[in-house]
């Protein structure tokens, strides 16, 4: 299984980013698809989650600016970053757990916030 995620860049302090991942080869029944992030000298940290019952969960500082969704016929998994602010600066990943229990990791995607 391999998780290929894009849509990351350079955007102003209020702007949108929409990231995407597609997930391809030996896939069974997908369970949870996820978005993390991660800054250099701290750890990953949840940003949003998408269970296949159709269930979404947000860290409490993306609540009401970002929206995760689910393409279950592609085997995509969406981020749109609305209001994006300095402090969303991070290296963005997908994350893919299985009904088996297996889990996969995309290679990541940089988002700066910058003026």
């Amino acid at each position: 299984v391999q998780l290929q995620a894009s849509g990351g860049g350079l955007v102003q302090p209020g702007g949108s980013l929409r990231l995407s991942c597609t997930a391809s080869g030996s896939i069974s029944s997908i369970n949870v698809m996820s978005w993390y992030r991660q800054t250099p000298g701290k750890e990953r940290e949840s940003v949003a989650t998408a269970t296949s019952s159709g269930s979404t969960n947000y860290a409490d500082s993306v609540k009401g600016r970002f929206t995760i969704s689910r393409d279950n016929a592609k085997n995509t998994v969406y981020l749109q970053m609305n209001s994006l602010e300095p402090e969303d600066t991070a290296v963005y990943y997908c994350k893919l757990v299985l009904r088996a229990g297996l889990v996969y990791w995309g290679q990541g995607t940089q988002v700066t916030v910058s003026s």
